[in-house]
């Protein structure tokens, strides 16, 4: 059988815990799933085996020797827990380069550690809201959907990071049935679910309880269900949230579609706090994150929790059609 090509491993903000987590990750993962990191051999940890790389074809036989580098310039060293704008390039290119591999197939997917958007801003003028917004429009603008995905539950959130206030207006029928048919594309492609079975969460209380608690859930998004429901899409709800999550009803879906941030992001967190992984759904490849920030506070202290990391790129790696 035919292995993947390598991931593509972004080094993220080098202040962060991403240095750490690259060389935590290589130790458990390096002899099964190939990934090369993308940034430079000299911000990961002291006595760190690294081996040096020029093309992504040498991955398979430096893996085994030490954390495979593909080398991105940066300006200075790296200082934990301190983000210098001044290095801010340095994670863009990085950013860039993998695109670029994963794009002309030298890469199978991209894995990224986590950046620093004030930095970014100030050290390179970034004028996106984050990551996935970024290689949305590394990918030509496509419209992509956040999903957070564990062995026990994947949701997705259909708005996200806006206020409660402005969830209602925020949330229309045609948002709705974009991030949907997203999903529901991506679990057959890149999740290799035949027939995805989705469950969709109301927006209020009892998913508004007959129009008591709200017209949402009656007026907006069930006829956006029957719509998808008549072209042959197992697709049910609005559920009320609070009956969703537990292990029994999570045996009828695939993935929960959320209709605001918290209402997605704190079930997943309760079940799976450290394995939770950052699955950016639309883009023309595969792109995985752990999810958690920089974690400053804990940077090049020894005993940042790569867990979520592990689980991105082992994720990533079935994505592409490899087994672990």
């Amino acid at each position: 059988m035919t292995l993947p090509k390598p991931i593509a491993l972004t080094c993220g903000e080098p202040a962060g815990i991403g240095p750490e987590l690259a060389v935590a990750a290589w130790r458990l993962l390096g002899g099964h799933i190939p990934f090369a990191y993308l940034g430079a051999p000299d911000h990961l940890p002291e006595d760190t085996p690294v081996q040096i790389i020029s093309d992504l074809s040498e991955v398979p036989d430096a893996v085994t020797q030490g954390v495979p580098v593909l080398p991105i310039a940066f300006d200075g060293p790296r200082v934990a827990g301190k983000a210098q704008s001044k290095q801010a390039q340095g994670v863009i290119d990085a950013i860039e380069t993998a695109v670029r591999l994963v794009q002309s197939g030298d890469a199978s997917a991209i894995c990224t550690l986590p950046i620093h958007k004030q930095a970014l801003q100030e050290g390179a003028g970034f004028a996106y809201p984050g990551h996935t917004e970024f290689l949305s429009a590394l990918a030509g603008g496509a419209d992509v959907v956040m999903m957070l995905a564990s062995e026990q539950l994947r949701v997705v959130p259909v708005t996200i990071h806006i206020p409660i206030k402005d969830v209602p207006d925020a949330l229309t029928a045609d948002l709705l049935e974009t991030r949907i048919r997203i999903t529901h594309r991506a679990l057959k492609d890149q999740f290799g679910i035949a027939d995805p079975r989705l469950a969709v969460a109301g927006l209020n209380p009892h998913a508004g309880e007959g129009g008591r608690m709200g017209r949402e859930d009656l007026d907006m998004i069930l006829p956006v269900i029957q719509k998808l429901e008549d072209e042959g899409m197992a697709i049910t709800g609005p559920i009320s949230a609070d009956t969703m999550f537990h292990s029994e009803a999570r045996r009828h879906y695939d993935s929960a579609i959320c209709m605001y941030h918290d209402q997605a992001l704190i079930p997943i967190k309760t079940l799976d706090f450290d394995k939770g992984v950052n699955v950016t759904l639309g883009l023309p490849f595969i792109r995985t994150s752990p999810d958690h920030g920089t974690a400053f506070d804990i940077a090049g202290k020894g005993f940042a929790n790569p867990s979520s990391t592990i689980e991105a790129l082992k994720m990533a790696w079935h994505m592409a059609g490899g087994s672990f």
